[in-house]
């Protein structure tokens, strides 16, 4: 019998698959979150070495908009490994995680990849 999957992902999952068009594709044994081709957010498992002992996400953002959370606060932000460099944010999922902020943020980065016909839609309410 399978593992059944940390809650954080079954809650991260339900937001992200709620955005227009978005999908779900298995990469380097983690889920990420797709719209077209493009993705928007990584899952980051606490069991290895992605998630560095706390389940995560790393989320496409705007310039600027990394350094901004991590000064605002480090408990909770951070450079994520591999895509930190290119300015992805990192966000712990654990009990003192802001749902409904997280999903603002991930709403933001699907906007940075989507086709513009999908960011012109009325948004979504999200799942929290």
């Amino acid at each position: 019998m399978p593992a059944a999957e940390p809650r954080p992902l079954v809650k991260l999952r339900k937001i992200c698959l709620a955005l227009p068009e978005a999908h779900e594709v298995r990469s380097h044994g983690e889920p990420t979150f797709r719209v077209k081709n493009k993705m928007f957010a990584t899952y980051a498992n606490a069991d290895n070495h992605h998630g560095r002992g706390r389940h995560g996400v790393w989320i496409k953002a705007a310039p600027g908009r990394q350094a901004r959370a991590i000064q605002t606060d480090p408990q909770r932000f951070f450079v994520p490994p591999y895509v930190g460099p290119s300015g992805w944010v990192g966000v712990y999922l654990d009990a003192k995680t802001d749902w409904k902020e997280l999903a603002d943020i991930l709403r933001a980065a699907y906007n940075l990849v989507a086709p513009k016909k999908l960011t012109a839609r009325p948004e979504p309410l999200l799942p929290l």
